[in-house]
């Protein structure tokens, strides 16, 4: 029996793989997360996930019968990756960017075992309405911005900033669950093994 392993720390991701069904362990090992030289940002979140998932699978002391499911998510703005905020005024200067503007959101998710790795990487584009100042300083005060990619979570209270999405939500939050799920199929995962079952009698009950 093939056993998942979460090579990420993100509560988001544990509720996206728990929400399809997916059972799994959290495996975690640290990469260089610096951008290279010269680095698109296409190519640098398909690397992270690549590295984070074989980190994860290298980790681990029995690799034989175990896939590790790595991803990297990143706010993309007229080319430059918008990193998680290294402070109030770095998160102000990015919402303040994102104000009235739509920026690319990009997802890559890659799964490792020992005989191969597969990487998709899923694009979407986000519009956020015109933010005044002083609801950008109410927002950051939350504390919600303070570890996520471009200073905002669209699954939080930032989902109000939001007039328009093109593409995936679920890769926005930071697991694209078609395309997790296809790569699962690909190392025999299913999904929906966790749910509960319901016979059709307790479905009529109202």
């Amino acid at each position: 029996m093939t056993t998942l392993y979460l090579a990420s720390g993100s509560p988001r991701r544990r509720e996206l793989l728990t929400q399809i069904g997916v059972p799994f362990i959290t495996q975690i090992a640290p990469i260089d997360e610096n951008s290279l030289p010269e680095e698109a940002p296409y190519a640098y979140v398909e690397r992270l996930a690549r590295a984070k998932a074989q980190a994860g699978l290298v980790a681990l002391a029995d690799p034989l019968d175990a896939v590790v499911l790595g991803a990297d998510t990143v706010v993309v703005l007229d080319g430059r990756i918008l990193g998680k905020p290294q402070g109030r005024a770095d998160a102000l200067a990015t919402l303040s960017a994102l104000s009235g503007r739509e920026h690319q959101v990009l997802t890559a998710v890659a799964l490792a075992s020992t005989s191969r790795v597969a990487v998709r990487v899923v694009s979407s584009r986000v519009s956020f309405r015109s933010l005044a100042p002083a609801e950008i300083e109410a927002y950051w005060a939350t504390g919600e911005p303070r570890d996520k990619a471009g200073s905002y979570g669209i699954q939080g209270l930032a989902a109000v900033f939001v007039s328009q999405l093109q593409g995936s939500y679920s890769a926005v939050v930071g697991l694209p669950l078609c395309e997790t799920a296809e790569l699962l199929a690909e190392f025999a995962i299913p999904c929906w093994q966790s749910l509960p079952v319901h016979s059709q009698e307790d479905a009529g009950r109202g």
